[in-house]
């Protein structure tokens, strides 16, 4: 990088535009202990119908709640954790921490929810028990309190991630295939997971009541298991793309292109790199390429005027490199074939959510 560029380059801190983040981190807090609670209590009351009425499909719906509870605890710690200033050990700050935590909520979900409800089932098959009729009851009373528990709790986050759709101009079903934050995002899966997961403990306790075949009660645990298994697989693969470093989204991309294409001092972009370090920053590297006859005081202020260009339209930037280069031949031909791969992927159902500056800033 050159000497002018480097200097360009130097971050100021955070966005100064922080309120509405804080605040969305303060609704996605009161969201997750909501979860907490709600999880807590069923929990205890699964478990305690569970042993009461031998139920294996209400002991995996116990551990799938014991789960949640854990992560919970998880998702609060990356809330807490992520937002810490950047220090010397970490000069782009915590923010992957949110990724780190709900990747540990997904291996949470897979151990303690999926494999164990899987192992219920197991035993059920084997053991070939049956309840009496008051441990049906128990069973389905149980399961029916909760599904209210859960279902206010998912309410509660639908009621955010509308709040959201709503000040990004999104419609709820977009808004909530495109949420970022982690946390949220596994909320969500976990709420809706467990009211699924109810209903289908209710129907194998209900099917055994009636027929009296325990199958149908082994049956609904590992089916459990295997949504379990797979809402975990989702959520550690989204999780383990944002560790490893996750690029922008495509709208977002294009439009940092197109801004510093427009820019009369920049004749290409050679290169444009990007990479999310958290909800709340990502890091912009571009290497460009000037029209010719400018003095170093001039690529010096040139460099320095779209860096904060930069960061005054989408504050979410808050980490801009320029590196001045010369652009070959194949850089030229490499940056026209990037462009046209970007313009594919907006195209072919890239969000453009990310493009929009109002919504960067919160």
């Amino acid at each position: 990088m050159s000497r002018h560029a480097d200097a360009a380059s130097h971050s100021t801190g955070r966005p100064d535009r922080q309120d509405g983040k804080d605040a969305e981190d303060a609704r996605t807090a009161v969201t997750v202990f909501v979860a907490l609670g709600a999880n807590l209590v069923i929990a205890v009351a699964k478990l305690a119908g569970g042993l009461f009425a031998g139920s294996p499909a209400l002991l995996s719906e116990a551990a799938h709640s014991v789960a949640d509870s854990l992560n919970e605890l998880f998702l609060l710690a990356s809330l807490k954790r992520s937002t810490r200033a950047p220090d010397s050990r970490h000069p782009f700050g915590y923010g992957k921490e949110r990724y780190f935590w709900s990747l540990l909520a997904a291996v949470g979900i897979f151990v303690m929810g999926g494999c164990f409800s899987f192992f219920q089932g197991i035993e059920a098959l084997r053991s070939h028990h049956s309840e009496t009729f008051a441990g049906y009851v128990a069973g389905l009373v149980v399961l029916a309190v909760a599904l209210v528990a859960e279902g206010s709790s998912l309410i509660r986050a639908l009621l955010q991630v509308r709040g959201q759709a709503r000040q990004a101009g999104l419609s709820m079903r977009k808004a909530v295939r495109t949420a970022d934050d982690p946390a949220l995002r596994t909320v969500l899966a976990e709420d809706s997971t467990a009211c699924f997961g109810v209903l289908v403990a209710m129907a194998g306790v209900g099917l055994h009541m009636i027929t009296g075949e325990v199958q149908w009660e082994a049956w609904a645990s590992m089916l459990i298991g295997a949504l379990l298994v797979f809402v975990a697989y989702q959520l550690a693969k989204e999780s383990r793309g944002q560790i490893i470093g996750e690029a922008a989204a495509p709208a977002l991309r294009r439009a940092l292109r197109t801004f510093l294409e427009e820019q009369p001092e920049i004749d290409t972009v050679t290169t444009l790199l990007t990479m999310r370090l958290g909800t709340r920053s990502t890091l912009i590297a571009a290497r460009v390429d000037l029209v010719g006859g400018l003095d170093s005081e001039e690529v010096e202020e040139v460099l320095v005027r779209v860096k904060s260009a930069v960061r005054e339209q989408w504050p979410i930037a808050d980490q801009v490199f320029l590196d001045v280069t010369e652009a070959t031949p194949r850089d030229r031909a490499r940056a026209r074939r990037e462009r046209r791969q970007l313009d594919e992927a907006v195209t072919a159902g890239g969000d453009g959510r990310e493009a929009t500056p109002q919504e960067d800033q919160g």
